[in-house]
């Protein structure tokens, strides 16, 4: 019983996780709060892959929701036994957490990608990547950041932003391996096989 409160508990953990990935990755469309650098192209390439609003977003929810599903006791009855029905809903419960570990880990990814090559903005030498090539290097260096003259602050817009993002895919990474770590020690270690009866002495 514990085990599945803690479960659930972490499923629930998701949601925020995921709804808060949504509205970074679409602040990340409004350097400093216009939509004109969204709709004129001139965004880092990493923002189009949709990562905060459609993988460690939307995907997470459906994620969690499947698996507060699964945690709900009733569900316990489509097998003829409860402990099969409780193995089965076990294995449906690591397949959705492995499922969310791979979105939230691709949201991940392209976001210390992002994070890396830098934003795109216009310098001296015109609309460019001007940290593409420092492997990453400005980010311990503010001086350089003066390179991007709009739009304004794109720089600290862009680190802070992706760097939550990073933040909240991680989370969702350490929840789901959590979750698949429990579950499979319940189906592996046989906890729901064992049936404890008072004995009679």
């Amino acid at each position: 019983m514990g085990s599945r409160k803690c479960g659930g508990c972490l499923s629930c953990l998701l949601i925020p996780l995921a709804l808060w990935s949504i509205i970074v990755n679409i602040l990340l469309y409004l350097p400093n709060g216009q939509v004109s650098y969204a709709a004129s192209n001139k965004l880092t390439n990493y923002v189009w892959y949709f990562e905060g609003i459609c993988f460690s977003g939307v995907m997470m929810l459906i994620v969690a929701a499947v698996l507060l599903v699964l945690d709900n006791d009733s569900n316990y009855k489509c097998c003829q036994s409860e402990n099969c029905g409780k193995k089965y809903m076990a294995m449906l419960s690591v397949l959705f957490s492995a499922l969310g570990t791979a979105f939230s880990g691709y949201c991940l990814v392209i976001s210390a990608l992002a994070l890396l090559q830098g934003p795109y903005c216009r310098t001296l030498r015109g609309w460019e990547y001007a940290f593409e090539d420092t492997a990453g290097r400005f980010l311990t260096d503010s001086s350089l950041w003066t390179q991007c003259l709009e739009p304004a602050r794109v720089v600290e817009w862009n680190v802070i932003l992706f760097s939550v993002l990073i933040a909240l895919s991680g989370l969702q990474v350490i929840v789901c391996l959590v979750r698949v770590a429990m579950q499979l020690s319940k189906i592996l270690c046989g906890t729901y096989s064992v049936i404890i009866q008072p004995g009679i002495i």
